[in-house]
């Protein structure tokens, strides 16, 4: 398994696995599999490795990638790592996807380890997705605690499974007396191509080896913007677009994670006064 993700949530766990992994999942009644199959995108700045030593989140693809895409009808996921940011889609839309991109990039498929040109002229000659109408503009809220986004050398991995199960599958208490009720419970664990992510709250990273945990040299801590009032689902168009597209325009980044029934993005501690503007200004030109 070269692509795995499991982030918790208070309503679930959200797991992104790629096929071979998926083989190895025991059948479950507990286990409700999305209905369509995704392929992983990466923007590569290079043009040799997808992963980089420094991540500028999905900000930086917002207008030339997220926009364009929802301009087109096509429904993504985003799973911001440490090293980098994957897009999926729909396996069905990849023609549109393509097409859609072609324009701007160079778009070459990953076959056996080996980067392999896409023929353009494959994709859905022109005939993109007709947009529906204008896209929901979802409510957003902003939990108190503050998060770190982390990695982790796989070397020292079994050094912290313990505590990994722990914080997992047996940390479920209710807050206590003069805890905060306004945060969230948020833990996301992402094994991709040999490269670890985490993402977790400082309460949590109190629990961990702070020698095997690594993170940007200015340990920067971030603010999550929750979006969705209600389960988003997986048809809907534009709802990474329009939380993405604002923050780029102020030069704002954001680490970007989406899971089964909802969107969170991660935004530096010092802009989130500046990011509560821009979405309210965003709520407003909505009504």
């Amino acid at each position: 398994c070269n692509f795995f993700s499991m982030t918790e949530t208070p309503e679930e766990y959200t797991v992104m696995v790629d096929e071979e992994g998926f083989k190895e999942l025991l059948p479950s009644d507990f286990l409700q599999v999305g209905d369509a199959t995704w392929l992983v995108l990466s923007v590569l700045s290079s043009g040799c490795s997808s992963i980089s030593t420094q991540t500028v989140g999905v900000t930086k693809i917002a207008k030339s990638v997220i926009a364009p895409l929802a301009e087109n009808n096509v429904s993504v996921l985003m799973l911001s790592t440490y090293q980098t940011d994957f897009i999926l889609v729909r396996e069905q839309d990849l023609s549109v996807v393509i097409h859609t991109l072609a324009a701007e990039f160079s778009i070459f498929k990953d076959i056996n380890g080996e980067l392999v040109q896409v023929d353009h002229g494959d994709a859905s000659n022109g005939f993109l997705k007709l947009k529906n109408g204008s896209p929901t503009v979802h409510p957003v809220q902003i939990p108190h605690n503050k998060f770190c986004i982390l990695t982790l050398d796989p070397e020292t991995l079994p050094a912290i499974a313990t505590t990994l199960i722990e914080v997992l599958f047996y940390s479920h208490n209710t807050p206590k007396d003069g805890q905060d009720r306004n945060s969230i419970k948020f833990f996301a664990f992402s094994l991709i191509e040999g490269y670890i992510s985490i993402v977790m709250d400082t309460e949590t990273q109190k629990k961990f080896p702070s020698d095997l945990l690594l993170t940007s040299s200015s340990e920067e801590l971030w603010h999550m913007v929750r979006i969705g009032g209600q389960p988003l689902g997986f048809d809907e168009c534009g709802i990474v677009a329009q939380i993405a597209e604002p923050l780029a325009t102020k030069d704002i980044s954001a680490y970007y994670i989406s899971t089964f029934n909802f969107d969170h993005a991660l935004v530096p501690e010092e802009d989130i006064n500046k990011v509560v503007e821009v979405l309210h200004k965003r709520q407003e030109s909505s009504r």
